[in-house]
């Protein structure tokens, strides 16, 4: 049986997302025939060129009603057709010249997301001229993306496509009815392009890996297609959204689209279904449409050290794109640059935070790999693609797995770059943190969520603002660049421990031991310890019944309720300065004035 693996538009642009590479390694390993596509870079390739931008216009221009932005970007047609070449070669890499021209603002027209001189110097200095570049570009890209999804399509983003069709979907009807529809331009592209890899793979099974809401859409358009065209094909889904949201599916409507639904680590249901075995966390609609779910709960799967080595095959002629949409140093890691995806680990070393999915398996089972086995793969994956830097995906990083990669590293002389997450703990020591940055760590990511001594105890976090912030403070002085995730609304979370917490991070950030920073809203997820037992964090269920289709954010109700939009704007607000180097010197309740 061939197989042919599918990341459906659109996520990352800069690099290959790694579920599909991960498991193409894996079925290689296995003498299985596969082949890998990244649709969406692919998408993203044939829709931004001159030719196909000529189409979009002259299609927008049959609109009676247009916004007083989109008339603006239709006048300048000629500008964007002439101009998308070039930009997608320079985001490409493959013309870097053009950063001198493309850094200057009198270069772009106006528009809403053109910055200020002073907005650029802040984030890339007075010469960092190649990124300014790039984040012009970016911004070039987002105005049109606004203008497709306003005049052509109102499903498109530039990384998300359909997210806000799918974001919350506890019935399945909506989608299946926009799935109704007929094809938009953007349907009809991708749908070209798909149509002809499956003529040159000719494959038995297409396997979608759907890792976020906002790949869902267009996953069933090309299942749709498929039920069409080749109706013996077998179709198969999973990924991070299938796992988190999926799991209590009770609407048969999905499998009028698809065979298969499989659930965590898809390398063994995957292989079960090719080789005809019996079927493993996997769920399928019998002959009279009732869902059946084989060995749901089995704990059996492929060991991590047994994974095999991620494949890049079928991926690397693709032209990945550089972009650089928010100024924070960390998230332009994130879309910036042909980073290598590795996992150190399996699952989570500590995996008791009470806001994480720490029931699913992906986080709760931990398992690893000898240390030279791990840098085996670093050296076959830089030699499959030719990039030496390296990404690793690990909810978070044991520090002792961290020094025995580093002390190998440094033992081969091999020269890579890496940034990765870890829990901000005190393993980190000044002389821990030397050796990672020796072996070449850049930047690492931490989760801070809540700098209140009392929340960080209800979380479970295992960390204390002292203990953290001495790891951060090691971290920068070894020159790694250091990020923190924040979090704000916790259950119980009063405004003044909000504040205060914003006070610890305004230190952080004043005293030089953390570069970036970013608030996220706290979400009960029923996949959660403190979703699973609300009262353990000083939180209620709202009670409702489980949904048919997609189910994960639990609504709740706590005795201390605050203004989360308000105070949510003000903490972006603040470290928005913060990164920026300024408003150190305003006191915190300032960024809250209006209360």
């Amino acid at each position: 049986m061939k197989a042919l693996l599918v990341t459906p538009p659109l996520t990352q642009l800069n690099t290959p997302y790694p579920a599909t590479c991960h498991l193409l390694g894996f079925l290689h390993s296995r003498n299985h025939n596969a082949e890998q596509m990244d649709l969406g870079i692919e998408l993203i390739g044939r829709l931004f060129t001159g030719t196909m931008l000529k189409r979009i216009f002259e299609a927008a221009s049959q609109h009676s009603r247009l916004s007083k932005a989109n008339r603006i970007i239709l006048q300048q047609a000629d500008f964007y057709i002439r101009t998308i070449d070039p930009v997608m070669r320079f985001l490409g890499g493959k013309d870097a010249t053009l950063a001198q021209r493309f850094c200057e603002l009198t270069f772009w027209p106006e528009s809403k997301r053109l910055p200020s001189d002073e907005d650029l110097e802040w984030g890339f200095g007075l010469i960092g001229n190649y990124d300014r570049a790039t984040h012009l570009c970016t911004l070039f890209l987002k105005d049109l993306c606004d203008f497709i999804n306003s005049t052509i399509d109102p499903h498109f983003e530039l990384i998300r496509y359909a997210e806000s069709l799918c974001l919350r979907l506890p019935e399945f009807r909506p989608l299946q009815n926009e799935l109704q529809k007929p094809h938009t331009l953007i349907d009809t592209l991708m749908l070209d392009i798909f149509s002809q890899r499956m003529a040159l793979c000719k494959p038995d099974l297409v396997g979608f890996s759907v890792p976020f809401p906002g790949n869902l859409y267009s996953a069933l358009r090309c299942a749709q297609w498929i039920r069409q065209n080749f109706p013996q094909v077998k179709i198969v889904m999973g990924g991070g959204y299938v796992n988190t949201e999926l799991r209590s599916l009770t609407d048969p409507a999905l499998f009028d689209f698809i065979d298969y639904l499989v659930f965590d680590d898809g390398e063994l249901p995957l292989l079960r279904i090719m080789d005809g075995g019996e079927l493993i966390r996997t769920l399928y609609r019998d002959d009279a449409g009732a869902i059946i779910r084989v060995n749901f709960d089995s704990k059996e799967n492929i060991p991590f050290a047994e994974s095999g080595t991620p494949s890049y095959e079928g991926l690397l002629q693709n032209n990945y794109i550089n972009m650089i949409e928010l100024t924070n140093p960390m998230h332009a890691l994130w879309s910036n640059g042909k980073w290598n995806k590795l996992m150190l680990a399996h699952g989570c070393y500590w995996g008791k935070c009470a806001f994480c999915d720490g029931a699913l398996d992906y986080v709760k089972r931990f398992d690893q790999a000898p240390v030279e086995l791990i840098v085996d793969r670093m050296e076959a994956v830089i030699a499959q693609t030719g990039q030496t830097g390296f990404h690793f995906v690990d909810e978070a990083a044991p520090p002792a797995l961290l020094r025995k990669l580093a002390e190998e590293i440094i033992r081969r002389k091999l020269t890579v770059s890496y940034w990765t997450n870890v829990r901000f703990e005190k393993s980190y020591t000044p002389e821990l943190c030397y050796l990672l940055a020796q072996s070449g760590c850049i930047a690492i990511s931490g989760g801070l969520e809540v700098a209140s001594p009392r929340i960080l105890k209800m979380i479970n976090k295992g960390i204390t603002v002292e203990s953290a912030s001495e790891s951060m403070r090691n971290f920068t002085e070894a020159g790694i660049m250091t990020h923190a995730y924040l979090m704000y609304g916790f259950p119980t979370e009063t405004a003044r421990e909000t504040i205060d917490s914003l006070e610890v991070v305004r230190n952080l950030f004043a005293n030089g031991w953390i570069q970036s920073a970013f608030w996220h809203r706290y979400a009960m997820t029923i996949h959660s310890p403190s979703g699973i037992c609300p009262e353990s964090v000083g939180a209620k269920h709202v009670d409702q019944p489980l949904a048919p289709f997609a189910n994960n954010e639990i609504p709740f109700t706590t005795s201390q309720e605050i203004d989360l939009d308000f105070y949510g704007k003000g903490l972006n607000l603040a470290t928005y300065n913060y990164m920026q180097g300024a408003g150190y010197d305003i006191p915190v309740k300032k960024w809250f004035n209006s209360k």
